[in-house]
């Protein structure tokens, strides 16, 4: 007898990967993480120095998904760094302006600041752009701060390069704001223009992970950028711009999401050519845009309440295997809606009335939502990104494997 096999839905690499756990590690693998960025991965140095700019991560609903407060991070929970953190058994990373004078923290320091660019200030200053700034806390400020805390954790070279063997240094995601500066905060930019920063900050991306290797380190993480043509704050921005093109698949602008495509392919050759001058480390690319693009093609297999069933049917003729998925994951409708915002328009996002300005709403479940306030990611985004980071199939080389 002949049996046919029909399989009416078959993700088994999205299985693999979402049913699990956020991770299982070696043991001990990584006992320490610095981390450099942006609001993608601030953990509160923003929210030290007062949040001049966006006082508003300071309260309530920031946080409230996961912290039941606000921490300084810009979701309603979790980020990235911190289910990785998670994953490796270590505590939350803390913020490096809240341990300037100590106590020194053996597991690791945050230096991500909300707003930071890869470029330094000059650059936006000689191009008109300096007063938009969120921060001039630059990505090489941050590497100003780790050569300064560094002569806390370790004194000669030998106990520094005994200590960072079992570091994991994660570089970004930064360069997004590089960006978002001329293409968000102005209306004489172009995607074009500001394509000509790419070469400029990856160049001080691969600068300071170079000196960061010169430091010491020797497995680093240095992710990619998301997805920006699927923003809320730029599809608000953009609508009926004659640069929005919208992808009847995932609502996304193809022009703006070509444009974060460009970036990362600059950063993988360049990370590429930084692997041949120290093949001594292990430098690992972490995909953020893969990790986050599925939510857009596929939304049906994330968030709350996504399972996997199995039904065999059988009889004289074929074996029917039926994969099920529940339907209450991100929901289409709210994918490219702010959780939490205060209207304009379709996207529910207002940069005159923000998440947490008075006014401003929130949604009644944050699970269903991939985009928390317009800009940055919710709690359960980012989950599922980090899973898809720890556990593959979105970081090259994996991230989990033996130490150097």
């Amino acid at each position: 007898m002949r049996v046919k096999v029909q399989v009416l839905l078959l993700l088994p690499f999205l299985v693999a990967f979402e049913l699990g756990s956020c991770a299982n590690p070696p043991p001990g693998q990584f006992k320490s993480i610095f981390n450099f960025g942006n609001s993608l991965s601030d953990t509160g140095n923003y929210l030290a120095v007062g949040a001049p700019a966006f006082p508003f991560i300071g309260q309530l609903p920031y946080g409230q998904t996961f912290f039941n407060r606000a921490t300084g991070r810009a979701s309603d929970g979790r980020l990235i760094i911190d289910f990785i953190a998670e994953s490796l058994g270590l505590p939350f990373l803390p913020p490096y302006l809240k341990l300037v004078e100590g106590p020194f923290v053996k597991t690791g320091v945050d230096f991500a600041v909300f707003g930071a660019t890869a470029l330094d200030a000059k650059f936006f200053v000689d191009r008109n752009l300096g007063p938009l700034l969120i921060t001039t806390d630059s990505l090489s400020v941050q590497l100003g701060w780790f050569k300064k805390w560094k002569s806390s954790i370790c004194t000669t070279k030998w106990e520094c390069d005994d200590y960072f063997k079992t570091s994991l240094f994660v570089v970004g995601e930064i360069g997004g704001n590089d960006y978002n500066v001329p293409l968000l905060f102005t209306s004489g930019s172009s995607l074009e223009q500001v394509r000509s920063f790419v070469p400029a900050v990856i160049e001080a991306i691969i600068n300071a992970t170079s000196a960061l290797i010169e430091e010491g380190a020797v497995n680093l993480l240095v992710p990619g950028n998301l997805p920006i043509g699927c923003i809320p704050a730029y599809l608000t921005a953009y609508q009926g711009s004659n640069q929005t093109t919208i992808n009847p698949r995932t609502g996304c602008m193809d022009a703006f999401n070509a444009f974060s495509q460009y970036h990362n392919r600059l950063l993988i050759r360049a990370l590429y050519r930084l692997r041949k001058k120290y093949p001594h480390t292990r430098i690992m690319y972490a995909d953020f845009y893969g990790a986050s693009i599925r939510f857009y093609n596929m939304p049906q297999f994330f968030g709350k309440g996504f399972f996997l069933s199995l039904n065999i049917i059988k009889n004289d003729t074929a074996l029917t295997m039926i994969y099920a998925i529940s339907t209450s994951g991100f929901s289409r409708e709210s994918l490219l809606t702010a959780c939490c915002g205060g209207g304009g328009g379709p996207f529910n996002f207002n940069p005159n009335r923000v998440c947490g300005a008075p006014g401003s709403t929130v949604c009644k479940e944050t699970t269903t939502h991939v985009s928390w306030d317009g800009v940055h990611l919710t709690d359960a985004a980012y989950r599922y990104m980090a899973k898809g980071v720890i556990n593959g199939p979105f970081t090259f080389p994996p991230l989990w494997f033996p130490i150097l």
